[in-house]
Formats: structure tokens, sequence, C-alpha cells
């Protein structure tokens, strides 16, 4: 019981404290709050890492004000598409879904994904039917529209028609929009370890604002977004997709650990603050190890993020 801990992301970006309002700051800190002390309560009633990281993503995807489930980005096409992962570090089985457009809750029909069939990512209408057909709960698309990410969708499709398609200006989006990290990031995630030992991770998505044909990200990515392994450490990540994938962040920090006898701080920062940074990734992780220890570094302007311990104590951050 002792080393139960739990650790949460809601989306790394350009998150200042110039671009927040105090009600808005208060929103996040409440909304981050709530979902550790949901997963927090799960631990500590004895239940699985497994179940307290998904309790906790669900409170996150319930929320508009994460790039997940109900407050998610839209995509060029004006739809809402949605990918989330699961991993349990004992048995390093995993579940995700990408693309999909009328899943509540991503986060547990990934977990279905991984426990009720023999695959480990499914996508669009097959993970769709999956899911009703394993009684997840199937909501119209129109559920996940929020006039705030409609509003960004179509100011960087204004914007685009004045700056190239592949512009990198972190400066375009208003103080307003830039809160909701609308350009590239926003995901949210968690990683949990139980009273028996056991790591698990999940991370959930909306995606990018604006995404083309399809596009899938990191967090459905098995190594990329999510990993966990009872022997290292369990990771979510969240960023610009493209590199996290490239990078295979998740997968390196778990790797820097169990060859090069890293601590789960100091392989989080190598790859972090020195891989992605050289490669131009922007985003950050959250990582915790079999021992309780907590990394959470970031190389954008901010991350939403908290902590929960044993003992109950807890802090949720935002900024650098």
């Amino acid at each position: 019981m002792s080393r139960i801990t739990l650790v949460i992301h809601g989306g790394a970006g350009t998150i200042t404290r110039k671009s927040m309002t105090p009600e808005k700051e208060k929103a996040y800190k409440d909304k981050l709050n709530e979902a550790l002390q949901v997963g927090y309560a799960v631990l500590k009633k004895g239940g699985s890492s497994l179940d307290a990281v998904e309790a906790t993503i669900r409170i996150m995807e319930d929320s508009p004000l994460f790039n997940a489930g109900k407050g998610a980005v839209f995509t060029n096409a004006g739809k809402n598409e949605l990918d989330a992962s699961i991993m349990d570090g004992k048995t390093l089985k995993a579940g995700a879904i990408a693309g999909v457009t009328t899943i509540k809750n991503p986060i547990s029909t990934a977990r279905m994904v991984m426990e009720k069939s023999e695959h480990v990512l499914m996508t669009g209408k097959g993970a769709e039917q999956f899911a009703k057909e394993k009684g997840a709960e199937i909501v119209d698309p129109s559920y996940f529209y929020t006039e705030q990410r409609y509003q960004q969708l179509q100011k960087i499709k204004q914007e685009e028609k004045t700056q190239l398609d592949h512009s990198e200006d972190k400066g375009s989006l208003d103080e307003e929009q830039s809160i909701f990290e609308g350009k590239k990031f926003g995901t949210v995630g968690a990683v949990a370890l139980d009273q028996f030992g056991n790591l698990a991770a999940a991370t959930s998505t909306g995606g990018m604002t604006n995404k083309r044909y399809g596009r899938v990200g990191d967090s459905p990515i098995i190594g990329a977004g999510t990993y966990a392994d009872n022997q290292t450490c369990a990771v979510s990540a969240t960023g610009h997709g493209e590199y996290f994938i490239r990078a295979v962040v998740a997968y390196d920090v778990a790797a820097l650990m169990a060859y090069k006898g890293l601590s789960v701080k100091e392989a989080a920062d190598e790859v972090v603050m020195k891989k992605l940074v050289k490669m131009g990734g922007e985003g950050g992780i959250i990582a915790l190890d079999k021992n309780g220890n907590i990394a959470m570094p970031f190389n954008s302007e901010g991350m939403y993020r908290g902590y929960i311990k044993a003992d109950g104590t807890s802090e949720v951050l935002i900024y650098k």
C-alpha cells in the first residue's frame, strides 16, 4: 500500500501564465484534482493500476477542458476523431483504438481490445463495431462538438489561406485559443502503481486540430505515446505526435532504464529534454517507476500535470 502512486497529464503546449485567466486556471486545476482523487480512490481500495488509469482518464475524457473525448479538437473535415491506448506493466499486454468518432470513452474500448480480443490496435469503423458488440457506450458524433474547438478550427483554416500549410508559427493563435493548445498538442494521460507493485499507463486524445486524411499520432501507438513494464516504468506522452512516434519516446525511456541503468528521472530527461529537442519535437511525458519515483519533464511552455502519493499528498502544476 505504501507505494501506490498516480501521475496524470492533461496535455502540453503553449500554456503560459499571461494567457490564463484565474477562472480558467482554477477550472483546469479543479478537474485535474478530481481526476487524481478518482484514480487514488481506486488504488486506495486495493484496485489495480489498470482500473485506476482507466477511471482517471474517463474523468478527463468527459471534460470539455481537454483534447480527449468530449473536448476533442476538429479535423480538417470538421469531425472529431479519437485515439487511445492502455498497457499493463505486469503482462505487457496492450490495447488501442484510433480514428473513432462515436465511442464516448475511448480509453475503455482500448482496454476491451486488450482484454477481449487477440489484437492490440483497432481503427475506425472496425473499432466502433467492436466497441458496440462489447457494450461500450456509443454516442452520436455531435456529442463531441464544443463551440470553442470548432472556432479554433475555423481560425486555423482562415490562417492557412494566408500562410503555408506546414507553418510552425506558434504565435498565430491568439492567447485565448493558445490556452487550449489548439495547434499541435493536447492529450490526457495517466500512469499508476498499485499495492501489488504493478504499473499501468494510459493515454487518450482528439489528435491535432485541422489534421488531415485519417492522421494518427503517437497516443494509440504502443512504445511511442504509451508504455508500461513492471521491470522499468510506465509512461504516457503528450506533444507533437509525429516526433514521438519517430523517437519511440515511451519505450526509449524504459529501454534507457533497462539497458543503461538510468533512473526514471534521468531516462525521461534524456529523451524529452535532449533527444526530442534535437529533433525539434515539442511536448512532455509523465513517467513512474516500480518504486513510486516520478518524472514529469516537458520542453514546451507548459504541461497540465499532477500526482498523488500513497499518503494522499498531491500536487497539480501547469507552468514551468
